[in-house]
């Protein structure tokens, strides 16, 4: 039995950390410990590793001398070398394996270590729901998809974050902000496996039992193309007091696959199927926050599940072809003048209340405000829903609104055509209650040019906060609120 104990162990995950459990308790030989502490290997589990990063390179080498260099260490008396750490975590990994209890899954929470080996917490399989899954068939997808295919540079430079040399160089940093939302947040870590076989690796933090009202609400957090949950826009909500839930893209650290259109929408699916089913939250509950191309997958799940609370999309776009056009060679350009159908806006057009909070995404740089993809989002979508408000000079007063250097600015426009907030509230809940219609609404038909102008701006308003920052900057807790209503 000892024997195979070691075999198991020599075989075994890499272990990284041993994280304080959420009841403060520690495992056995660390009591009096309060917080984490990194995994030391012993000096069998050092040989070990070493044997195994050289295979990565020399497999076939490796795996005809391993008998010879097992043989070695046991003649040498080297083989009672595991660590009691690492003998206790494979004990319980293994009856985790056997028996997945709450209190198994508790103990093993207490570990950090490769996610290939974490026993799945939910499958799709488990809610028949997830036999209608909406498939991507839309122009859109089907030029994105052939090209990524088609040009394999193009999928790592559209999402970064699943290149394997940018995630080793970050997984000290990645570790560091896994072992915070674990022991500081009490964070639960759990894999769900997509209805295509992808394991998506994710991170929950339950505020519902600290009293407050922003717990009772989940955050699902969508990270952008080089964005992780363990350092990425799940800091904004948590520092708020809401309940969150961050996941990987597929092929982002922990999760498998590669983060092609469908694999993206098949990972949301599941996220949002695991927070109803095993987290217990009711989709009028969930908020859906994006930021950059994360907004693609917030949208989607805006459509599939209209019942959301609300959808948050910070710092995203319009339009991806004007981004990829600008890092391919010009001589590339006549070859897609084919264009992209936005997923992202002609979702949040129809479907659920949008809150767009404008950070900077330009292409001239940053002094060219009108340069910013998120004002062509806000207009796209007020067009769509308001197509009478948003006349020739409905767009004329929001793009004047939108070109404000600054907040006074802002102010100064708004002013300057004596917007009547309340008025403008009123019109539009008179509307909403005789008609009750979905979007897009005719309100404003039969309006003076004044109204519109009005109607046009007090929209626009309640749709974006404008944040002045740069792109890559985290959202403070104080910009994220939930979106306006009526």
């Amino acid at each position: 039995m000892a024997g195979w104990m070691w075999l198991r162990c020599v075989l075994g995950p890499h272990l990284q950390r041993i994280h304080r459990s959420p009841d403060h308790s520690q495992p056995e030989g660390r009591a009096g410990r309060r917080q984490g502490w990194n995994y030391k290997p012993g000096s069998l589990e050092k040989h070990t590793d070493s044997i195994l990063g050289w295979a990565s390179v020399l497999w076939s080498l490796s795996y005809y001398s391993s008998p010879l260099l097992l043989c070695y260490l046991y003649r040498k008396g080297k083989l009672h070398g595991l660590n009691s750490e690492y003998l206790q975590f494979m004990s319980i990994l293994e009856e985790t394996k056997k028996n997945h209890t709450p209190e198994n899954k508790k103990k093993l929470r207490c570990y950090n270590f490769d996610f290939s080996s974490w026993p799945s917490d939910f499958s799709w399989t488990e809610v028949m729901h997830l036999s209608n899954v909406t498939a991507l068939s839309s122009p859109f997808f089907s030029f994105l998809t052939s090209f990524l295919i088609a040009h394999s540079f193009g999928r790592r430079m559209l999402y970064p974050g699943s290149v394997g040399l940018l995630q080793k160089a970050m997984r000290p940093m990645l570790q560091q902000g896994q072992a915070r939302l674990i022991e500081e947040f009490d964070g639960q870590r759990n894999k769900l496996v997509a209805c295509d076989g992808n394991e998506i690796d994710t991170m929950f933090v339950d505020r519902r039992r600290d009293g407050g009202q922003s717990g009772k609400t989940l955050v699902i957090c969508c990270e952008g193309n080089a964005g992780f949950y363990e350092v990425g826009c799940m800091n904004t909500p948590l520092e708020g007091g809401y309940s969150v839930l961050g996941w990987n893209h597929p092929g982002f650290e922990g999760s498998t696959g590669v983060p092609f259109p469908q694999n993206e929408a098949n990972a949301m699916d599941v996220v949002i199927q695991f927070a109803i089913h095993k987290l217990g939250f009711h989709l009028s509950d969930i908020v859906v926050y994006a930021w950059s191309i994360g907004g693609f997958t917030a949208s989607w799940a805006a459509m599939s599940y209209p019942e959301i609370q609300s959808l948050v999309l910070d710092a995203s776009f319009d339009d991806l072809l004007p981004l990829a056009l600008k890092v391919m060679p010009d001589s590339w350009s006549e070859s897609y003048t084919l264009k992209v159908i936005n997923f992202i806006v002609c979702v949040a057009q129809k479907y659920g209340t949008t809150l767009t909070v404008r950070c900077i995404l330009c292409y001239r740089g940053p002094e060219d405000i009108m340069s910013n993809r998120g004002n062509n989002l806000l207009l796209k979508l007020l067009q769509f829903r308001y197509p009478k408000i948003m006349t020739d000079e409905g767009i004329r007063v929001v793009r004047q609104w939108l070109g404000a250097s600054n907040h006074l600015e802002e102010a100064s426009v708004y002013s300057g055509y004596e917007v009547d907030d309340d008025w403008c509230a009123s019109v539009l809940q008179s509307y909403q209650a005789e008609r009750d219609v979905l979007f897009p609404w005719s309100v404003g038909e039969d309006m003076t040019l004044e109204g519109r102008r009005q109607l046009a701006l007090f929209l626009a308003r309640k749709y974006m906060r404008n944040f002045e920052t740069t792109h890559c900057t985290p959202l403070p807790a104080s910009e994220f609120h939930s979106p306006w209503r009526l």
